[in-house]
């Protein structure tokens, strides 16, 4: 088990930096955006531009931004948006909002993502089943971006009960704050609550088909007693892990709600790193992003192991 770890770690890492390296390639193959004379901090980015050895072959400019990053931890400096300022503060000021709106999504989508997906399990072939299984199928197709257009019609402009946009400053657990966040999480919560529907009806109603719930019944056990000791119990070893990727993901957050809903977030920021163009803060971003699907990648595929231990990653018999 551990010898696996260790060689997805390393796989992982190894994935890391040739992405890094590609991406790093070819945004310093793109023309640099000029800057504005008479902002003082130009002289600023000029001299960091000279010191990542932008005039310099694209390895040894990759060689000298691996190493202040692993140094220093610098990343450069922004040279549009936020010009002559650290990219690194940027980042640790824009995420804490990804991160309290993400988790309040899944903090209301897993119970009753879960609750759901349970209820359609034990109500197979009926309606009731054949309804929520239709509802999440539809849901899931559906771009959440369209969902985010729905919740503004309906609770702002129709209702009035909501605002459009979430609150500008950093004081997130405020009433007035987390009001204005609802319209975001609900945005994300569509999709996740349909996911973990999905996850939870396919496994449970895998179990409740099994043998050995024939076996439990037969010893005297009640339906609900067989699934809430039995049933669900090997039910969670696919759902658990799949509530950690979840977990991991907050960082991510999500780039189109952030943009609609205006957060203050890393999803806003990538955004306006791209259309600025603003290549330092593009580069840390994308590491960022290409880090957080990996490390969910692994954690959920380790965590089955640790789940069950008679799931062994990685061998040979």
């Amino acid at each position: 088990m551990w010898k696996y770890i260790t060689q997805r770690i390393l796989l992982m890492f190894m994935t890391l930096f040739i992405i890094t390296g590609i991406c790093f390639v070819l945004i310093r193959m793109l023309p640099l955006p000029p800057l504005p004379a008479e902002d003082p901090h130009s002289v600023i980015v000029e001299m960091q531009r000279e010191a990542a050895g932008y005039n310099k072959p694209y390895m040894v400019q990759f060689g000298i931004f691996l190493k202040n990053i692993f140094t220093k931890f610098d990343w450069g400096v922004s040279d549009k948006l936020y010009i002559g300022r650290e990219v690194a503060d940027i980042f640790l000021d824009k995420l804490p909002a990804t991160i309290i709106v993400n988790i309040y999504s899944i903090l209301l989508s897993i119970p009753i993502g879960i609750l759901l997906g349970i209820f359609a399990a034990l109500k197979k072939n009926t309606w009731i089943d054949h309804t929520i299984s239709t509802l999440t199928m539809v849901v899931i197709s559906v771009p959440s971006f369209v969902y985010a257009f729905i919740i503004q019609y309906v609770f702002y402009y129709k209702l009035n009960i909501l605002p459009a946009l979430m609150n500008a400053g950093k004081d997130f657990f405020t009433w007035s704050m987390f009001k204005s966040m609802l319209p975001a999480i609900m945005s994300l919560s569509f999709g996740v609550i349909a996911g973990f529907t999905r996850t939870t009806r396919a496994e449970l109603t895998e179990v409740l088909t099994s043998e050995f719930m024939l076996l439990a019944r037969t010893k005297g056990l009640t339906k609900t007693q067989a699934t809430v000791r039995h049933a669900l119990k090997n039910c969670m070893v696919v759902v658990l892990p799949s509530i950690f990727g979840q977990f991991i993901s907050i960082l991510s957050g999500s780039l189109i709600i952030e943009r609609i809903f205006s957060v203050p977030g890393v999803g806003t920021l990538y955004l306006n790193s791209i259309l600025a163009p603003d290549y330092p803060l593009f580069m840390m971003l994308t590491v960022f992003y290409t880090s957080i699907g990996l490390v969910a990648a692994i954690v959920v595929d380790i965590s089955y192991g640790f789940i069950d231990p008679r799931i062994r990653m990685g061998s040979k018999k």
